[in-house]
């Protein structure tokens, strides 16, 4: 267990677990140890969390002066903590109490934040505390829950100036999105995680100065990620939105769901969100059904776009290769559908789905009139939005992309593999469930695509019908149809031919 000296000499430990760019994370509480972060959802497959146990909590000394475990007084710490791990600038994970932490910290040294995730933070540092009433919203939204009548009693009574400690055991259902085994046993921990001396002496008077702190933030050019649960309480989505307001370079999520404590609410939605943020290369864009998109670029601004689009468990990472050969004529934006990769997992799929993500996305980036390159489902999505709508596509690839004839026989259900998936199960059995019984207007609409369209087919090793591919080709009205004898996955297993095929096409 690696250690360093505070200011003031205090020995303070913390943890390091996972791959990756360290990513220093503050825990709450307030004055809680930050075991209670665990692998925060599996965000240790992203980053190398290095979790630091506050003065007085977990396995950092005791402070010899009480006064320094006022809040304000822990960002020397915090910049110990940094300058020990050799970081020019930090990317900065703070969760709820801990919110006013790294809001100070990145006032006090803005030019020693990378980023800042915010996690169900506390904001009193900016003037933005949750009130009363925005508790007892959120305390409504859960009302059918077994637990909810004695709940909401002791919410009532605690309001009403009850001691918390006398009543906490009944109130903390309400901080996790689900009261099940998981969230008993991360609440019966806090008892012997949490310093009570020192928490009482967080939030001393002088702590906070919100006038001077929003001043000073606004030279942080950092990005911030202000991260809220769906029935949290403190803060509730709107406040985390005031909060963000309030920074210059700041984003709201919102986890579906999720109350306080999100990466256990649904580790995968949480580990999608943060790990997209924290990651240079992604971007994010948000369909108007709320399903965030992420997606990289590369090339340069002011060439022609082209938009690749995965097939089915694909995602960003196979077109690297391809996207990176076509970026010296292109600037090219590779997506993750939903329910792929670091795009949100809502649950619901359907072509139809997948073909309106992709118009937001269209429209959300300003590419009207892109080229498309679609693999299989992608492709097929594709060539949807161009039957509801030409004038977004300029030029179209079908890469091996079926037809959507009923398959005969009939696909039967499909068993799940073990083990994590880059992508939601749901979208096979939906998309199964659809290539059983396509919609006859899909084929049926075909004729009112405008864009020059190839159709690349992999032969007869591809598990694609290849006669509906030629089907395919002759029904759009400038189609045409080469085949690559590579299989499904012909821009993987022949890239060059790929390329070669797509250039001779315009792209």
């Amino acid at each position: 267990m690696p250690t360093f000296s505070g200011p003031d000499g205090t020995s303070l430990a913390y943890h390091v677990e996972g791959e990756g760019e360290p990513l220093i994370c503050l825990p709450g509480g307030p004055m809680r140890a930050s075991a209670y972060f665990g692998d925060l959802g599996g965000l240790t497959a992203h980053r190398r969390l290095v979790r630091l146990d506050l003065r007085g909590t977990g396995d950092s000394a005791m402070a010899e002066d009480p006064a320094t475990y006022r809040c304000d007084r822990l960002v020397g710490d915090v910049e110990a903590l940094r300058e020990h791990l050799g970081l020019d600038r930090a990317d900065i994970l703070a969760h709820s109490a801990s919110g006013n932490l790294a809001l100070l910290y990145a006032a006090a040294h803005p030019e020693r934040v990378r980023s800042l995730t915010l996690v169900t933070p506390g904001t009193r540092a900016l003037g933005v505390a949750a009130t009363e009433e925005d508790w007892r919203g959120a305390l409504a939204l859960r009302e059918g829950e077994p637990w909810y009548e004695t709940g909401r009693a002791a919410w009532d009574a605690f309001l009403a100036g009850g001691e918390l400690d006398d009543l906490w055991s009944d109130m903390v259902p309400f901080m996790y999105g689900r009261w099940d085994a998981t969230a008993r046993a991360h609440a019966a921990d806090d008892a012997h995680q949490s310093n009570h001396q020192a928490r009482g002496l967080y939030y001393g008077e002088g702590a906070f100065d919100p006038a001077a702190t929003v001043k000073a933030l606004s030279a942080l050019d950092a990005p911030v990620l202000v991260l809220a649960g769906e029935y949290d309480g403190g803060p509730t989505p709107a406040r985390a939105a005031e909060s963000a307001s309030l920074l210059p370079h700041a984003e709201v999520a919102v986890q579906a769901g999720a109350a306080h404590y999100p990466w256990l609410d649904d580790p995968g939605a949480f580990r999608r969100t943060v790990a997209s943020f924290l990651d240079p290369d992604v971007h994010s864009a948000t369909t108007p059904r709320g399903v965030r998109l992420a997606y990289r670029i590369w090339g340069e601004p002011d060439a022609p776009p082209v938009v690749l689009v995965h097939g089915r468990g694909g995602g960003i990472g196979e077109w690297v290769g391809i996207a990176e050969q076509l970026a010296a004529t292109h600037r090219v934006y590779a997506l993750d559908l939903r329910g792929h990769g670091l795009s949100d997992w809502p649950g619901s799929y359907s072509f139809g789905l997948f073909r309106d993500d992709l118009r937001a996305f269209i429209t959300a980036l300003g590419l009207k009139g892109t080229s498309v390159i679609g693999h299989s489902m992608g492709g097929v999505a594709a060539y949807l939005l161009a039957e509801d709508d030409p004038s977004l596509i300029g030029r179209l690839v079908l890469e091996d992309s079926p037809a959507l004839f009923p398959l005969d026989p009939p696909r039967p259900e499909a068993a799940r593999p073990e083990g994590a998936l880059a992508f939601d199960w749901p979208v096979v059995t939906s998309t199964d469930a659809e290539r059983n019984a396509p919609d006859p207007a899909w084929r049926e609409r075909l004729g009112a695509i405008t864009a020059p369209v190839l159709v690349i087919g992999g032969g007869a090793s591809s598990h694609v019908n290849q006669e509906h591919l030629t089907w395919l080709a002759e029904r759009i009205p400038d189609g045409r149809l080469v085949t690559l004898d590579a299989g499904h996955l012909i821009h993987e297993t022949r890239p060059e031919e790929f390329l070669s095929a797509v250039r001779e096409f315009g792209i």
